[in-house]
């Protein structure tokens, strides 16, 4: 595909340098000429420095040629207006970041996609939408959905209580019969593994796993995790994302917002009815003591600061706190982050590059999620009729080896993956790759 990205900032340039090592085309439209020159330095892109919303820059961009136009800019606005112009000036198709929730209201995307934007992305909202589903599903590291829960993609930390330690997956098997789930990849030491029969776990593995809802208690049993009730809850940060997780849970759950700036909590104040909103440092001991931080099932911090999100977790995992979720805006401290005992690390970067890629796949693509500290992806495809993928069982297609199958919805029942599954006309099918075969597995679909 042909891709042009307009960004001010590095959200768009993570993601050109994302999608190009895709073998798309991409063209990256930046004021900043620092940004450009890294991106020279680091990516096969064509660079051009300018601002997007002005008729020549997108002209020397070529914007007729464009199949997809991205508008990553930090502001709304710059972003709607690039997107108009794009599709007057032939994008085939264009996407804008926007910052304001109710643009999601079905009545006002309808008016967007008559002015020519047809997808619009808020990466504050998706994070507060993924920090919600992790506080429900309390027992895992990371939680995603396919098929409204018909499967899910669990992590889990592997630690001293875990039960599969030093067992492969066969002896699992063979001690615990017939499961429910499939072990799909094991991040160890930095490295990305797919699994087989005789891979054994050990301590330290995140262990990603695809499961049927019925295998969940199994799985958390194995990896000797408990599902908590979660009553009392700490949120630091005021800003979209936790102003969207505190409005989520506000009426069923005891909150508390920590939020420096006066003036925004005076906003949150007209906001939040059930929320205690309180004006002050998070990084403040004597706050949190006193504010009785030791009594919270879950803390979440959110603020715009990584390394204040970092340190303000590992107070509270200090404190007793059960689960500890983390904003980190720079991808180089996600692993670190993992191995000191933060539970989970929500990315914005990579969680709008999975959104986005959805648009950039060959194949029909239900869903796509991009995983925090590991370079890998998890699809849910759709197979065609004729596609290479239906012609033969699984353990006769000519897979990649670095992708896994996990399971599969057939007449909307799930299934678990094996070597004897055929996978039919419309069935929608989880795969975990590493980049280098997501190409390949999305041509098998086609």
């Amino acid at each position: 595909m042909n891709i042009i990205i307009a960004g001010d900032g590095e959200m768009g340039a993570h993601l050109a340098t994302l999608l190009s090592g895709e073998k798309h085309d991409i063209t990256m439209i930046n004021s900043s000429i620092e940004i450009l020159e890294d991106i020279d330095n680091h990516a096969d892109i064509l660079t051009i420095m300018g601002n997007a919303t002005h008729i020549s820059t997108l002209v020397k961009a070529r914007i007729n040629r464009a199949d997809l136009f991205i508008s990553m800019m930090h502001v709304e606005d710059p972003n709607i207006v690039a997107c108009i112009l794009a599709k007057r000036l032939g994008a085939k198709k264009c996407i804008a970041r926007v910052s304001n929730i109710e643009n999601f209201r079905p009545e006002n995307k309808k008016l967007f996609k008559e002015m020519g934007i047809d997808n619009l992305v808020s990466p504050e909202r998706i994070a507060a939408i993924e920090i919600v589903n992790l506080i429900k599903q309390t027992a895992a590291d990371e939680v995603f959905e396919f098929s409204e829960g018909k499967l899910s993609l669990f992590s889990i930390k592997l630690d001293s209580r875990a039960h599969i330690i030093n067992k492969s997956l066969k002896e699992i098997e063979k001690e615990h019969g017939k499961i429910d789930f499939r072990a799909v990849a094991i991040h160890r030491k930095g490295k990305t593994i797919i699994p087989n029969g005789d891979t054994r776990f050990v301590l330290g593995d995140m262990a990603y796993i695809v499961t049927k809802p019925e295998g969940i208690d199994q799985i958390m049993q194995m990896g000797g995790r408990i599902k908590e009730k979660l009553k009392n809850i700490m949120v630091v940060g005021g800003g979209r994302i936790g102003r969207n997780v505190a409005l989520s849970f506000e009426e069923e759950l005891n909150i508390k917002l920590i939020e420096i700036d006066k003036d925004r909590c005076f906003e949150l104040s007209d906001i939040l009815n059930n929320t205690l909103i309180i004006n002050g440092d998070s990084r403040d001991l004597s706050l949190l003591e006193d504010e009785n931080i030791s009594a919270m099932d879950a803390f979440i911090s959110v603020t715009r600061d990584s390394e204040t999100n970092i340190l303000t977790c590992l107070l509270a995992k200090k404190y007793g706190v059960k689960k500890t979720i983390a904003l980190i805006d720079n991808i180089d401290f996600i692993e670190v982050a993992q191995n000191i005992g933060i539970d989970t690390i929500i990315n914005k970067k990579l969680i709008t590059a999975s959104y986005i890629e959805n648009f950039t796949l060959d194949a029909d693509v239900a869903a796509i999620k991009l995983l925090s500290g590991v370079d890998a992806d998890v699809l849910e495809l759709i197979a065609h009729e004729g596609s290479a993928i239906t012609k033969h069982k699984i353990s006769k297609l000519h897979f990649p080896k670095s992708a896994i199958i996990g399971g599969i919805i057939h007449n909307h029942e799930a299934y678990i993956a094996d070597g004897d599954s055929q996978i039919q006309d419309g069935d929608k099918v989880v795969v975990f790759t590493l980049p280098s075969s997501i190409k390949k597995v999305s041509q098998l679909f086609n």
